[in-house]
C-alpha cells in the first residue's frame, strides 16, 4: 500500500497515511485512461448541429420548367441540392455523442488516474478541510502553503456549500466530493488535493 505524507492547511506535515492499494497503488493502464477521457469528452458534446434537407428548405414547390422541349436539363425543384439555396445532402442533424464503457473499465480507469497521481507525486493529502463560512482567501492561502503552483483539484468527503463557494471563483482550482471524482478532472488538473476522509471514501465507493 502506498504511504504518503499528510499535511494541514498551513502546509506543515502532521503525519503519514496508507492509501488503499486497489485504488491508489495499481499500475496505470494508459489505454483505458484514454478511453475514459474520450467517453467523457464525447458526452459533453451538445450535438446541436443541424442543416436542412431538400424537404425542409422553404420554396421549390413548383417545377421550374417543363420536362421536355426546352433544351435544358430536367429539373423538379429549385430547392434540389444542386441549386443555390437548395437542401444539403447527408448534412449533420441533432444527435447525442454519449456512450458508456463497461463498469469494470470505468473503475479501472479511475484507479489508474488516482494511481498515476501517487506515482508522479502529484497528490497532497490533507488531514481535514472544513469552513464555517465561504472564505476564498483561505483556500488561496492554503494552496500557497502547500507549495502548489499548478491547477489543483480538491476532493472532499462530502459536498460542503461553504467549501464549494470558496473555490468557485478560483480559476486554477476545482472542488468535487468523493462520489464525484472522475477521470477527466484528474487528467485536466495536474495536482490532486484530497482529505484523508475523502481518500477512504473514494476507495470505498469505487472499490
Amino acid at each position: 500500500m502506498p504511504m504518503v505524507a499528510v499535511y494541514n492547511t498551513s502546509g506543515a506535515q502532521v503525519g503519514e497515511v496508507e492509501l488503499a492499494a486497489h485504488a491508489f497503488g495499481i499500475e496505470p493502464n494508459v489505454h483505458v485512461l484514454y478511453d475514459a477521457v474520450h467517453m467523457q469528452q464525447a458526452s459533453l458534446r451538445l450535438g446541436t448541429h443541424k442543416t436542412k434537407g431538400r424537404s425542409e428548405v422553404r420554396g421549390g414547390g413548383r417545377k421550374p420548367w417543363k420536362q421536355k422541349g426546352t433544351g435544358r436539363a430536367r429539373q423538379g425543384s429549385i430547392r434540389a441540392p444542386q441549386w443555390k439555396g437548395g437542401g444539403v445532402v447527408f448534412g449533420p442533424t441533432p444527435r447525442s455523442y454519449a456512450y458508456r464503457l463497461n463498469k469494470k473499465v470505468r473503475r479501472l480507469a479511475l484507479h489508474s488516474a488516482l494511481s498515476s497521481k501517487v506515482r508522479d507525486q502529484e497528490i497532497t493529502v490533507l488531514d481535514a478541510l472544513q469552513l464555517d463560512a465561504p472564505r476564498t482567501k483561505f483556500i488561496v492561502q492554503m494552496i500557497k502553503n502547500l507549495n502548489i503552483t499548478r491547477k489543483a483539484l480538491l476532493v472532499v468527503h462530502e459536498a460542503d456549500p461553504n467549501l464549494f463557494l470558496s473555490v468557485r471563483n478560483i480559476p486554477y482550482a476545482k472542488i468535487v466530493d468523493a462520489a464525484g471524482v472522475n477521470v477527466l478532472d484528474l487528467m485536466q488538473y495536474e495536482q490532486l488535493i484530497i482529505t484523508t476522509a475523502a481518500a477512504d471514501r473514494v476507495a470505498e465507493v469505487f472499490a
